[in-house]
């Protein structure tokens, strides 16, 4: 789901029931058991005969921004770190996303530490071939320090809130719906100069010039275009089809609102899957753009004037047997509000944790000053503290019955933009989700049909604003999130906003 869009292949589109040939399947339920009962699990023994034909295995971590930061190894070294990892240097969290040391007090790799090594553990459950690297062998890693997990580290913090949901026998399913826009990309010297795909340098050409002066993939916007991806099918179907091959699997794939701009809604699945996943599809479309000559960008407000590129989440929870714990079977004519009323008590205390939760994590959903740019109103971005039963001007949509089967329940979570860090976005969603049903909280804000003419509390719009709230003593981040950890993202946003004030621009 877009922006600014219908919803015909939304990421959880898998949770409603499909009919075929006359029987009735709840996909939704069925990926919950199946994640349960048949995960495949491959150990250290396993490796030596699911590499038998290798030279060599790529691996890489995912750094506070998100990014996939790795190297190419020998087999045989590989064998040799499996069990108990390697060492990958701690710069990865000492540096933003240009390799600039940070200017702030980010203790987790500090200079005068020296930049020691972490311990990159290999996560084995997620091997997969590379297909455009002609099938190297992959595999993500987690980063350890003396014994326990690296705090920044996304994937160890998403494991770490999910522990807590298994122990009362809960598991997270998600689904994340990516727009971004794709440029042509420029040699050095412009787009006079492409004499192939090897002559084209984007990094190079932005070093001259603005980034206005990138050229979109194709001129205006028609969402849901039937003959726009026509234009550039063997780009737009080799994503699609490569994401497959992948396990990276794309539910729906379509242009949307903005020059240029495509929206893949990821195939829904356990969550700590789709947040790999969101990371590994980035990686995917800009390694097959640079085959096409084309340059996909996951900014949240890559051009003034047009509509920002969202990164909407949707979530539910289900028991071990498949049972969605968000619905209730029959609706609730007692409810507070309508709105409410095909929600379990359950999903009625995780969507109160959210809602209560939203100003105190927004750098979690909205983490750079391009952020910010894409939450102002009237460019279908959430703006306020809302929701709403299918409402998609809410930060909020719930989706319940009598919208969907009961089996389907979920929310969507609208704020965050393409450029999100998805182990952190998730994490945040579900810890503040969790927390309210721990603490059994009541829903304390109407649904935008009960608000009549109030008007909601706004979100913070910088992220100045919404560093202070999240980095407050009292705040609910430090509440649901390890302290440490938020220090650490609290120093790197930090240094954006003391680069960004020392830039000197058009402006």
């Amino acid at each position: 789901m877009s922006d600014n869009g219908e919803n015909p292949g939304a990421a959880m589109e898998s949770t409603l029931e499909f009919q075929l040939g006359g029987v009735h399947i709840d996909i939704f339920k069925a990926v919950c058991i199946s994640m349960t009962m048949t995960i495949q699990k491959i150990s250290v023994e396993d490796l030596p005969k699911l590499l038998v034909n290798d030279l060599k295995v790529k691996v890489a971590g995912i750094d506070c921004d998100g990014i996939l930061r790795g190297k190419v190894m020998s087999k045989e070294k590989f064998l040799g770190i499996a069990q108990k990892g390697f060492g990958f240097s701690s710069a990865v969290f000492g540096w933003d996303m240009q390799d600039v040391l940070y200017t702030t007090n980010a203790k987790i790799a500090p200079p005068e530490s020296g930049y020691v090594d972490f311990i990159a553990v290999p996560d084995l459950n997620t091997f997969r071939r590379i297909p455009w690297e002609d099938d190297i062998p992959f595999f993500l890693v987690r980063f350890v320090q003396n014994g326990k997990p690296v705090s920044a580290d996304g994937r160890s913090m998403l494991k770490d809130v999910c522990d807590k949901l298994a122990a009362s026998n809960c598991k997270a399913m998600a689904g994340v719906e990516l727009e971004f826009m794709n440029f042509q990309t420029p040699s050095q010297d412009g787009y006079g100069g492409t004499d192939g795909v090897g002559a084209r340098d984007i990094a190079a050409f932005l070093e001259k010039n603005s980034p206005g002066a990138l050229r979109p993939l194709t001129a205006g916007s028609f969402s849901y275009s039937a003959t726009r991806p026509v234009a550039y099918k063997r780009y737009f179907y080799d994503i699609f089809n490569t994401s497959e091959q992948f396990d990276c699997r794309i539910e729906g794939w379509h242009t949307e609102g903005g020059p240029g701009v495509y929206e893949a809604a990821l195939k829904v699945c356990d969550i700590s899957e789709m947040a790999d996943r969101v990371s590994l599809f980035k990686f995917l479309a800009k390694s097959i753009g640079i085959e096409h000559g084309i340059t996909p960008c996951f900014m949240a407000k890559p051009i003034q004037g047009q509509p920002g590129s969202s990164g909407h989440i949707h979530i539910s929870l289900c028991d071990l047997e498949g049972r969605n714990l968000f619905a209730r079977e029959t609706l609730d004519t007692d409810a507070p509000w309508p709105d409410a009323a095909g929600l379990s008590d359950m999903g009625r205390q995780f969507l109160a944790g959210i809602l209560e939760a939203l100003p105190g994590i927004m750098p979690l959903f909205a983490p750079t000053i391009n952020s910010y740019k894409r939450m102002v109103e009237n460019f279908w971005a959430p703006v306020n503290i809302s929701w709403g039963l299918e409402d998609r001007m809410a930060s909020i949509r719930i989706i319940t019955p009598p919208v969907c089967k009961p089996s389907a329940t979920r929310f969507e979570v609208r704020i965050p933009g393409a450029d999100l860090h998805p182990h952190y976005a998730l994490s945040a969603i579900l810890a503040a989700g969790w927390r309210g049903v721990q603490k059994q909280l009541k829903i304390q804000i109407p649904p935008v049909s009960a608000q009549g003419d109030s008007r909601p509390e706004l979100l913070p719009n910088n992220l100045e604003e919404a560093l202070e709230r999240f980095d407050a003593a009292n705040s609910i981040s430090r509440e649901i999130l390890d302290g440490e950890f938020v220090d650490f993202f609290t120093a790197t946003r930090q240094h954006e906003l003391r680069v960004w004030r020392e830039a000197v621009t058009d402006w």
